[in-house]
């Protein structure tokens, strides 16, 4: 019997689940008991391996303070909307996603989201831009 593949749209809301739920601070476990279900069945829905309901995935969205579409965000579709390569993250997204749902992407994010400065956060911006830029010349 051959294992299946998950479909890439529900990889991709899968991770964007994970990575709100991680950002607020909620365990699989508080997640399912919100929804009533166990947090295994949390996991595959963040894996992508069970496709998650429309009526679930609203029922997330109000947990996770969220709208829908912020789980269809950055996926990149075809012009035909088909399930090719299109729905699949790109390399850079992949990398981005990666990253977001990181140890360190998440205290990052929390820390930078707790800065009220827009001036500081621009400055920072700068910084990492600079220090990026001066990393890839040597």
């Amino acid at each position: 019997m051959t294992k299946k593949n998950p479909n890439p749209i529900d990889v991709h809301v899968g991770n964007r689940v994970r990575m709100r739920r991680m950002l607020v601070g909620m365990s699989q476990e508080k997640l399912g008991e919100k929804l009533g279900l166990t947090f295994q069945q949390v996991q595959k829905y963040e894996k992508g391996s069970n496709r998650v309901s429309a009526s679930r995935l609203y029922h997330m969205s109000i947990i996770l303070g969220v709208p829908v579409q912020f789980f269809f965000d950055d996926m990149e579709v075809t012009k035909e909307g088909s399930q090719g390569d299109g729905l699949a993250e790109s390399g850079s997204s992949a990398a981005v996603m990666d990253f977001l749902n990181s140890s360190e992407g998440i205290q990052l994010n929390r820390a930078f989201s707790n800065i009220k400065s827009a001036t500081v956060k621009r400055r920072i911006m700068e910084l990492v831009k600079a220090v990026a830029s001066s990393d890839e010349t040597g």
